[in-house]
């Protein structure tokens, strides 16, 4: 009797403990994130362990240097969305996946009013439209077909990316963003705006 006791409790605490971490992670969400999560409550989970194997793969790649370590515009950037959207389409429906996709730009927007950084740089129109793009090709591209493992999804998504079938923001070799004509943009002009003109290029795109 003891010993069952002893398990109830240590499950008690442990499933306690789960939820507590759930909605610590629930709180930091944006308002449009926590929308889509209420109006989805039983893909909200799957999703959440989807995000955080997507977020493992992605550090991973980074590690390795295969396609570069820049995740704000780059072509990590623009593989972290595509491949989100890809796991999530495969998973919970290409309609559900985009309507996360987009609650997140929203709560991004949202962001850069109250000036606050993703992944160091403050949220802009032309980033916002690159992610847009992205998790429309990452969603789009299944049809029919529900057999891709993990390992495939990730290929396919890099295969795209090498194909300039995605979307970055030109830079310049030293990593500054520049307009279209490859001219420096001032960034310090355009500080805390939220419509600055850089360049979406494909994904192909040295």
């Amino acid at each position: 009797m003891r010993i069952r006791l002893c398990i109830f409790l240590f499950l008690l605490s442990t499933a306690a403990s789960v939820a507590q971490s759930t909605f610590h992670k629930f709180r930091k969400l944006s308002r449009p994130e926590k929308g889509w999560v209420l109006a989805h409550p039983f893909k909200a989970k799957k999703a959440m362990r989807i995000t955080s194997e997507v977020l493992v793969v992605v550090d991973t790649i980074k590690r390795s240097g295969i396609i570069g370590t820049d995740i704000a515009g780059g072509k990590l950037d623009a593989f972290k969305h595509a491949y989100w959207m890809a796991r999530l389409s495969l998973e919970l429906g290409e309609e559900t996946a985009l309507a996360l996709g987009k609650a997140h730009e929203k709560g991004n927007y949202l962001q850069y009013k109250k000036h606050k950084l993703e992944d160091s740089i403050l949220p802009d129109s032309v980033s916002s439209a690159m992610d847009m793009r992205n998790n429309v090709v990452g969603a789009g591209f299944y049809g029919n077909c529900r057999t891709y493992s993990k390992k495939d999804v990730q290929g396919i998504i890099l295969k795209k990316l090498k194909n300039g079938e995605l979307s970055i923001i030109k830079k310049d070799a030293e990593g500054h963003f520049v307009y279209c004509d490859g001219t420096l943009i001032n960034m310090s002009e355009w500080q805390g705006k939220w419509n600055i003109p850089k360049c979406l290029v494909t994904s192909d795109t040295e």
